[in-house]
């Protein structure tokens, strides 16, 4: 049987939830956490869809499969969190800071990204398709394909990276088609057998 949940909305706004336990749980749609210090928070498979997240502190989170399609995390401090195989499609990450971040196999689709810090990033077999990464930096991110499992690289297909900052950053194998790469730096990056068909300069 189908368990079923019923809430109001929650406002847990400026609440500190430091290394809190919530994995699993199913939180509503509109609940309010911004501000919240979610600190090496355990959120595997939580449903935090269409949360406000703004402003959260989620350093060290575990957030593995955590569907967090439509949230708001504008401003989130994501440092070294956990994000692999997370749902993050149309999620609002306007300047969040996702340095050292793990985003293996993520689904970023229509993701916002501007401005946001992916220094030192893993995001190998993210989908960013249709992702906006504006003035994003990337410096040291790793975009490539791990090919000691013969696993292909992200699909960056359609994706703007117009101004971003790819500096250093591992683009091995990534598919880059039709990507929109004005302005953006490139210096040191490597693209080794990277798909730039249609890319934008």
């Amino acid at each position: 049987m189908e368990r079923v949940y019923a809430y109001w909305r929650i406002d847990w706004s400026r609440g500190c939830l430091r290394d809190a336990r919530l994995a699993t749980i199913p939180v509503p749609d509109a609940t309010n956490l911004a501000g919240a210090d979610l600190t090496g928070a355990n959120l595997t498979w939580a449903y935090l869809g269409g949360a406000n997240l703004t402003n959260a502190n989620l350093d060290s989170a575990d957030l593995t499969d955590a569907d967090l399609t439509d949230a708001d995390l504008t401003g989130a401090n994501l440092t070294g969190a956990n994000l692999t195989e997370a749902y993050l499609g149309r999620a609002n990450l306007t300047g969040a800071n996702l340095t050292d971040a793990t985003l293996t196999a993520a689904t970023l689709t229509a993701a916002t990204l501007t401005g946001a810090t992916l220094t030192g990033a893993t995001l190998t077999g993210a989908n960013l398709t249709g992702a906006n990464l504006t003035g994003a930096n990337l410096t040291e991110a790793y975009l490539g394909a791990d090919l000691t499992e013969d696993y292909l690289g992200g699909a960056l297909t359609e994706v703007y990276l117009g101004g971003a900052n790819l500096t250093g950053a591992n683009l091995t194998n990534a598919n880059l088609g039709g990507a929109t790469l004005t302005g953006a730096t490139l210096t040191g990056a490597n693209l080794d057998s990277a798909d730039l068909t249609g890319a934008i300069e």
